[in-house]
């Protein structure tokens, strides 16, 4: 069967090698498509954290199983699945308190583990959830969702409150969306105009503002001076990681999702006179999974994928996904041709 590996930062090279034979409690699953992440495109640039190479990427995926044993889903042999990218031990701390996403041992797919991009692939039959009433592009982007849907949830968003969200890549373009579901309106934060217009006129953002040293003033303008009772951070950038605060009524939340390798320094006077609630927000759990998957039909698909290839163009192709001017949001591989 052909893969792709990342043998090292840069080169991605096209190989062919044995199917996997599952084990016990393993199910084999048919690789259709394939999610390009931010993950993906960090670790192909050699600034990805936990990682080493090489390594098969790939962790948003559209699959079916081809062989499964029993389990507790009722999931069979020609079933459409969703992949929850996260093995997690299940007897640390974290696991016990019901915190998968975050278990002491944890092993994603594609980042610490070999992932997707590849034509079969044997996985935990545990990590399936099933997905027959979903279209493969549908299930290729039900991971990086429910990273949005987790953060949402962390944030405990309740009708009414006007929120923030730093950041129009697809984890930011996602947290709005489910945002809003939750009953939010939503304020979008980019420095790129074209993400900024597809937030407005594709997920119908309430307000835009493009970042920089008059966003505060902008959103204390919109919001009659009481700022905004949440802040997402989907950038990872370590300046708006530090401006998000700024952003932020007093008693509100401020939710890192995006990952910076650095320090970050606030003011503490300025966050504590807000009594500022800071809260990070990692990978995703089955409840935020199976919440994507009955509101999916309230996301805009087809507009959020902009880009998709064969696998035999991936290689050709990848270099352009880095640059945020080819009006790329989200790449998928498709395995079926």
């Amino acid at each position: 069967m052909k893969y792709i590996v990342c043998e090292k930062p840069g080169e991605f090279i096209l190989k062919e090698k044995e199917a996997p034979i599952r084990k016990e409690n393993e199910a084999l699953l048919q690789i259709n498509k394939v999610g390009i992440c931010g993950t993906d495109l960090h670790a192909y640039a050699g600034n990805q954290a936990f990682f080493t190479y090489p390594r098969i990427l790939g962790h948003e995926l559209a699959s079916e199983v081809l062989e499964i044993g029993e389990n507790e889903r009722g999931i069979k042999a020609g079933d459409k699945v969703v992949v929850m990218p996260y093995v997690s031990c299940g007897k640390c701390i974290a696991c016990t308190h019901g915190k998968t996403n975050c278990c002491t041992n944890i092993t994603v797919l594609g980042v610490h583990g070999d992932g997707g991009m590849q034509e079969q692939i044997a996985v935990p039959a545990d990590i399936l959830l099933p997905a027959n009433n979903l279209s493969d592009d549908q299930m290729a982007i039900v991971e990086p969702l429910a990273i949005g849907a987790h953060s949402v949830r962390r944030a405990a968003i309740t009708p009414g409150e006007t929120v923030a969200v730093v950041g129009c890549g697809p984890i930011g373009i996602g947290i709005m969306k489910l945002a809003q579901i939750a009953g939010a309106k939503v304020v979008a934060i980019d420095m790129n105009e074209q993400r900024l217009e597809y937030a407005k006129e594709k997920i119908g953002v309430d307000y835009t503002v493009k970042a920089g040293p008059d966003a505060a003033q902008a959103i204390a303008d919109l919001t009659n001076g009481d700022m905004c009772t949440a802040v997402f951070d989907a950038s990872g950038n370590k300046f708006a990681l530090e401006a998000g605060p700024s952003y932020m009524s007093h008693g509100g939340r401020f939710v890192l999702v995006g990952l910076s390798k650095g320090d970050l320094t606030y003011n503490h006077p300025a966050v504590h006179a807000k009594e500022m609630t800071l809260m990070c927000s990692r990978n995703a759990t089955t409840e935020d999974f199976e919440h994507v998957i009955n509101v999916l039909d309230q996301f805009p698909t087809e507009s959020f994928i902009t880009h998709n290839v064969p696998y035999t163009e991936m290689i050709e192709n990848f270099d352009s996904w880095l640059d945020p001017a080819t009006g790329v949001i989200k790449a998928t591989v498709d395995f079926t041709k």
